[in-house]
């Protein structure tokens, strides 16, 4: 995405159902401004799951 655009998590949701089997698409989507990297550059799963370790999934 450029800076100033906006997406929707129904937008993404739509975009990857066609091109994904049913049970690879994810029930949630989340958006973050920026992902956390470790020292070396490689994405920083650690601090993504300390970040998001009391997120609940909305009830439907």
């Amino acid at each position: 995405m450029n800076p100033g655009e906006t997406l929707t998590k129904e937008e993404v949701l739509d975009y990857i159902r066609p091109r994904l089997a049913k049970w690879q698409v994810p029930d949630d989507v989340v958006f973050i401004d920026e992902v956390p990297k470790t020292s070396v550059g490689k994405f920083s799963k650690k601090t993504l799951r300390d970040k998001f370790a009391d997120y609940v999934l909305p009830t439907i």
